[in-house]
């Protein structure tokens, strides 16, 4: 939805606002940062989410600083990117990013039910390491108990995007110095077992 606060000041053309833009950013970057702030103190830490529908949840203990800060419905301020490129210009000035990134602004829903609980640690898990959730033990009570999970509206967020290659000015194009774009990617790499999994076939969903 597009407010006063998700509105951006330059290069408002930048700007996306549809669901399905925001949906893709946030389904591909595997860590969020939260900000917010107590008694005038800013603070913002980044974490693991997930999203379904148009709800995002992260989960912490029960006895966090930065859990019981926001539990209860202080505004806070969401923000994803995914670094896609390094532009280089032929001036310092002109050097950019391409990325595409999502803010969010919400206040934080404590979610009580059993069921929705653990659906939200199963959605962040596999998140992260898709079908892994089905792969482990049940979690247990106690361990529920000691996990608070929370979960935000998307009805207040934004996406903005920058492709493409540097914006020179025409007097420097002739320069001779390189210019261009230094593609970026998240890589997964060949998984290292434990001691105690050296004998365990590695899974295929994590082949």
């Amino acid at each position: 939805m597009q407010t006063a606060r998700t509105t951006p000041s330059r290069l408002a053309k930048r700007a996306h606002y549809d669901e399905v833009t925001i949906h893709s950013i946030l389904d591909e970057a595997l860590f969020c940062t939260v900000s917010f702030s107590v008694d005038g103190q800013p603070m913002a830490i980044p974490t693991a989410f997930a999203r379904q529908g148009n709800t995002l949840y992260i989960h912490g203990s029960v006895g966090s600083h930065f859990i019981r800060a926001i539990e209860h419905g202080g505004t806070v301020c969401i923000t994803v990117m995914l670094a896609d490129g390094l532009v280089l210009a032929k001036s310092a000035f002109h050097h950019s990013v391409n990325y595409r990134s999502v803010v969010i602004f919400a206040t934080a829903e404590k979610v009580t039910d059993e069921a929705e609980q653990m659906n939200a640690l199963a959605l962040i898990t596999d998140h992260l390491i898709p079908n892994r959730w089905d792969d482990l033990r049940p979690t247990t009570d106690s361990e529920m108990r000691k996990t608070t999970v929370l979960r935000f509206s998307l009805a207040e967020a934004s996406a903005k995007v920058r492709t493409g290659g540097p914006s020179d000015d025409p007097e420097d194009e002739n320069l001779p110095t390189w210019s261009g774009v230094i593609p970026l990617q998240t890589v997964r790499l060949t998984p290292v077992p434990t001691e105690t999994s050296t004998d365990i076939p590695l899974p295929d969903y994590l082949s």
